[in-house]
């Protein structure tokens, strides 16, 4: 049984077909066939659109440029990331940000952010794996080295194992470690992500 609710009644009648009605886990719905949501999931929705907004104010303007979105909406996000944010000014902003994605098509933007998020993240996988490299040629040597020059036959075999030494005198004397960012930089520029 579907419980159809017109526009015209009150919160009392509404009560009443909800506890008239038996069970039914098909939603209730309007005079147009749509699904009518609870306050709750209203608020939840509007909370996750803030959310969203949230997140744009915090990218750059050359991440926000690969994001799809109106001009106005472009322009709203810079106005915010201008204002103070312990002022109520940016509360407000923030609200205008809402307003305006309510009536934005969501799903571009949230694919956008993705895109931003997850790459952003294998930067960061890369990253760490080259630290891990790096780590484990300054103190395995020519065992770390080998199996590297295995999976990347291009790098220079002689070149690192001279930042090698070099990176364990400079452990030993408890020297910063300089010749260790040499390689880290030497397999950043060599390693592709």
């Amino acid at each position: 049984m579907t419980v159809t609710i017109y526009g015209n009644s009150s919160t009392k009648e509404i009560k009443k077909l909800y506890m008239n009605a038996d069970y039914n886990p098909e939603p209730l719905l309007d005079e147009n066939g749509e699904i009518i949501k609870s306050k709750t999931q209203l608020k939840q929705d509007a909370e996750d659109i803030k959310q969203l907004g949230v997140a744009l104010v915090e990218f750059s303007n050359a991440q926000l440029d690969e994001i799809p979105m109106s001009d106005e909406l472009r322009e709203a996000i810079q106005l915010a990331n201008r204002i103070n944010k312990k002022k109520d000014g940016f509360r407000r902003q923030l609200q205008l940000i809402g307003k305006i994605l309510r009536q934005s098509d969501l799903e571009q933007i949230e694919d956008g952010i993705n895109r931003l998020r997850a790459h952003h993240l294998r930067t960061n996988t890369h990253f760490h794996e080259l630290e891990q490299l790096r780590d484990d040629i300054v103190n395995k040597g020519d065992s770390a080295i080998q199996s590297l020059l295995d999976e990347y036959p291009d790098l220079d075999r002689q070149k690192l194992r001279q930042m090698h030494r070099q990176a364990v005198k400079q452990k030993e004397a408890e020297k910063p470690p300089k010749a260790a960012r040499e390689i880290f930089q030497y397999l950043k520029q060599n390693i592709e992500e």
